[in-house]
């Protein structure tokens, strides 16, 4: 057995953009992170790396989605104040 390390499986970044930032994207993240665990036990060291990647790429997309909806929201109520 190879003595790889585990890698972060970003379960706390997945919750956190998925709570706070955009829900579809988060939950793919979450999905990600989830299978790190099982598929470092099952001695998959490169698949849970890749998972472990596209956790926390998928975190960031609900992040970055999340900012985005914030700023056009705030764009939107700043265009119907004027408008008054």
């Amino acid at each position: 057995m190879e003595n790889q390390v585990k890698p972060d499986n970003n379960m706390l970044w997945a919750i956190l953009s998925t709570v706070f930032c955009c829900l579809p994207l988060g939950i793919v993240s979450i999905v990600y992170a989830s299978k790190v665990n099982g598929l470092y036990t099952a001695g998959n060291y490169d698949e849970a790396q890749a998972a472990a990647d596209k956790a926390k790429n998928w975190a960031m997309y609900s992040a970055i989605g999340g900012v985005i909806v914030i700023i056009l929201n705030i764009i939107r109520f700043a265009a119907a104040f004027a408008s008054l």
